[in-house]
């Protein structure tokens, strides 16, 4: 059982983790670096956070909470537009956790996020592409999805809102669809209009 606590020392051990972790990663942390940095002794570390992946699993928590609440109003009628904005504010929301997982992969691994992130593709895909979708409409789903998600990270001193409305933009033409559209469906050994 996760010993966390909701405190203004757990809230910086968490800040100084997500820095330190994020330029250094995981497995080059100690959690005697974590505390020093935040001015505490290890043994009150512990007090806080049980173990190095109870900590990690703090950090990356928000974010899992988040996108699934994010998520849970969509259903297959969701505006693709609609719900990629919304994913998009979500991971922009999350940037920091992103990149350090980017950084970090293992992390995935880690804290059991793999298996979230891949019902969160899933799930939008579905929404996406509907239901039976042909091989290129999962193809351009699932490029729409990680794209728009890596652009939060990789693009940071980009303006938000300039930024969201490009990342959407290019989602929509990549699922080949204008605002409000549903993605069209195809013969996957036709190739797209326009190729």
């Amino acid at each position: 059982m996760p010993r966390a606590r909701t405190t203004e020392t757990a809230d910086r051990i968490r800040s100084a983790a997500l820095e330190l972790i994020a330029r250094k990663g995981v497995h080059q942390v100690s959690l005697r670096e974590i505390a020093e940095r935040v001015g505490i002794t290890k043994p009150a570390l512990y007090y806080h956070f049980a173990s190095r992946e109870e900590l990690v699993r703090s950090l990356v928590q928000p974010l899992i909470d988040d996108v699934e609440a994010t998520l849970a109003p969509f259903g297959a009628d969701a505006d693709p537009r609609e719900l990629l904005g919304a994913y998009f504010d979500v991971t922009y929301r999350h940037r920091d956790i992103t990149t350090m997982i980017m950084r970090e992969p293992s992390i995935l691994a880690l804290v059991d996020l793999a298996a979230a992130v891949g019902d969160w593709r899933r799930r939008m895909v579905t929404m996406l592409a509907g239901p039976d979708p042909s091989l290129p409409e999962v193809v351009r789903a699932q490029m729409a999805i990680g794209g728009l998600g890596d652009c939060t990270v990789v693009l940071p001193g980009a303006d938000p809102a300039g930024l969201r409305e490009a990342v959407l933009d290019a989602a929509c033409d990549t699922l080949l669809i204008g605002a409000g559209g549903r993605p069209a469906r195809t013969d996957p050994r036709v190739p797209p209009p326009g190729r």
